[in-house]
């Protein structure tokens, strides 16, 4: 079932409940349950991500784990999540149900959380790049390679491309050396110490630069996913059924969701990253990202025992390959055996087909990461409208 296939009923209820004038009684019934049914999807759409492929003999079935296309599924997932958590707090509600204690905290502290999720957008866009110059280098390996018959010189232009694409994906987390990195800097200016700046300030798109800018050389991309996921705090007591329940659940998915990015994805310095944030097991709606979560957790450990790239499962296949390509190319002589030149054409035509699925899943990813970036940009700038409507005498910064 598509991510997208519950959400126009969704918010097409909320549209017509919150134009409806009924009783103050049923309209509370009314929230409740639908607070119930936007749990119930956020569970759903998360069990749809561990259900296993279609073809679990192939080592690149359409949705395997921490595939590329796994990943284009988990950030539509974000999207939609986003789109009816946002329908939910804010679509034709008064300002005055969203600007009162504890939820006008929690919100502010959410607006945060959403500002320090663009710099991993940003971190990730660049990984996304770095995957593509490894993309290219490993196209050379395969135009080289696949030459009938193969010779020294066709060796020697697949061994220098392998030699470059293997340097390419030992990227050091400690010390990224890449130069995208080395040039760019921080994705969007704050506020700084203007927190009490008027309406203009607070909206302005010039706050936000392009996502075509990285990050500063001292960023951490495990120190900002343990930052976002610093503060929280569980629902207790009456708050448990209100509006600060989606808030928190946005919040961890929101979370989640960038810590399995920068996982899959290269990034800037991500030592102490399986050091992640705890979701509580009583939720329905956190189970399948728990799991998520635990089997995350546990391909990373093994690694960063490997010093590999990172977690996406085309970068991995491609190591592997890459390694045993430029052992085969290290022992050719011409003349090379039947066999072994047979075992070379299979590996060629598997680094071949990661070519593939990187050329046609890289970019439509990179352009969903961007629509995280300026969907976040624009949620933001909506809610602080709805704040300022509440009269909030602390802006959220």
């Amino acid at each position: 079932m598509p991510a997208t296939e519950n959400q126009p009923s969704f918010l097409g209820r909320i549209s017509i409940r919150r134009n409806q004038i009924i009783a103050m009684d049923g309209n509370h019934e009314q929230e409740l349950e639908d607070l119930e049914l936007f749990q119930r999807h956020i569970g759903d759409r998360f069990a749809e991500l561990t259900s296993p492929p279609d073809n679990q003999d192939s080592p690149f079935s359409g949705e395997s784990f921490l595939s590329i296309s796994w990943l284009r599924k988990l950030v539509d997932v974000l999207l939609c999540c986003e789109a009816e958590f946002k329908a939910a707090l804010i679509m034709g509600r008064d300002p005055s149900q969203i600007s009162k204690p504890p939820l006008d905290r929690l919100l502010s502290d959410y607006m945060e959380r959403a500002v320090k999720a663009l710099d991993i957008c940003n971190a990730v866009t660049g990984g996304v790049d770095s995957i593509r110059e490894c993309q290219k280098l490993a196209e050379i390996v395969v135009s080289a390679l696949e030459q009938k018959p193969i010779g020294d010189g066709q060796v020697k232009r697949a061994k220098k491309a392998l030699s470059a694409l293997m340097s390419a994906s030992a990227i050091d987390d400690k010390e990224n050396n890449h130069p995208r990195y080395a040039e760019r800097t921080w994705s969007f200016g704050r506020r700084g110490n203007n927190s009490g700046g008027n309406h203009k300030d607070r909206t302005n798109h010039g706050s936000f630069r392009s996502l075509s800018m990285v990050v500063a050389k001292n960023w951490s991309a495990a120190k900002q996913i343990q930052a976002m996921s610093s503060n929280l705090a569980v629902p207790r007591g009456g708050e448990s059924t209100g509006l600060v329940q989606p808030v928190y659940i946005m919040s961890n998915v929101m979370v989640f969701v960038m810590w399995a990015l920068v996982a899959a994805i290269p990034c800037q310095e991500r030592s102490g990253l399986l050091t992640h944030f705890q979701i509580p097991k009583q939720f329905g709606w956190a189970h399948a990202i728990i799991g998520m979560q635990e089997k995350i957790g546990e391909e990373w450990k093994r690694k960063e025992k490997k010093g590999s790239a990172g977690l996406l499962e085309e970068v991995q296949r491609m190591e592997k390959l890459g390694q045993s390509l430029i052992e085969f190319a290290d022992g050719f002589q011409f003349p090379a055996e039947d066999e072994k030149l047979e075992e070379a054409a299979a590996q060629v035509a598997e680094l071949a087909e990661i070519c593939q699925r990187m050329e046609e899943g890289l970019l439509p990813l990179q352009q969903q990461i961007r629509e995280v970036f300026h969907r976040i940009v624009r949620s933001r700038r909506e809610v602080l409208d709805l704040l300022d409507h509440g009269k909030v005498s602390q802006p959220i910064i």
